[in-house]
């Protein structure tokens, strides 16, 4: 009998899927975990196989995949999620996932991967894993050379940032900071630089996912 953890925040999926996995003669059910902080604490279970989804409530399904290889080192993980971006794949494969499905696949091909998993098998193609693994190593780059570009930024910069976050265009941006469009613009042109951005709206967006400054309302279309 292997044992199975399932790690999904959606409480009507995750019963409906743990009362056919108990339907399988090998196969059985051990605890059902809605979040990483959960599925945390049961990898003290030692599971032979964690079925995860990747968009958890405080968290990425990656983490839950961490946890596990430290906690658990001998449960195999399978994605099972909805989602279909490459770059969070590519995160639970670098994380330590040996299989991935879409929440689309059947039953009987979700069984089929965790007997599989059990026996040792990794189900992703080797090439397939080494681009994953490559995609995962570039973003991750580029999450650093991002950080360390924010670092450099002035004070001055920032605080265009900040006006920019609140939704203003450029004449809005200078009144609010006391200097001149031509100077707004110029701050706009070395922000870009130094960020890489091709947009206002990107250079926005890289300070907020590396926590420079806040959305305080919904922004107008950058230009």
């Amino acid at each position: 009998m292997s044992s199975v953890l399932l790690v999904e925040d959606h409480a009507s999926f995750s019963e409906s899927f743990a009362m056919m996995l108990e339907g399988v003669g090998d196969l059985e059910v051990v605890g059902q975990a809605v979040s990483v902080g959960e599925a945390r604490r049961m990898s003290s279970l030692k599971p032979d196989v964690a079925v995860v989804d990747l968009g958890l409530p405080d968290g990425s399904g990656a983490d839950v995949i961490r946890d596990l290889g430290e906690l658990s080192p001998e449960t195999k993980v399978l994605v099972l999620t909805a989602s279909v971006e490459r770059e969070e794949v590519a995160q639970a494969i670098e994380a330590g996932a040996e299989g991935f499905l879409h929440k689309s696949s059947g039953m009987t091909e979700v069984i089929d991967a965790i007997r599989r998993l059990v026996a040792g098998e990794v189900l992703l193609p080797p090439e397939e894993t080494i681009a994953l693994l490559r995609l995962a190593a570039r973003r991750r780059e580029e999450w650093h050379r991002q950080r360390m570009a924010v670092m450099k930024l002035t004070p001055r910069e920032i605080q265009v940032l900040e006006a920019l976050a609140e939704g203003l265009d450029s004449e809005e941006v200078a009144r609010k900071l006391g200097i001149s469009v031509e100077t707004e613009r110029t701050h706009i042109v070395n922000l870009l630089g130094k960020l890489g951005a091709h947009s206002r709206l990107e250079a926005v967006v890289i300070a907020v996912r590396h926590s420079v400054v806040e959305i305080t309302r919904a922004p107008k279309s950058y230009l």
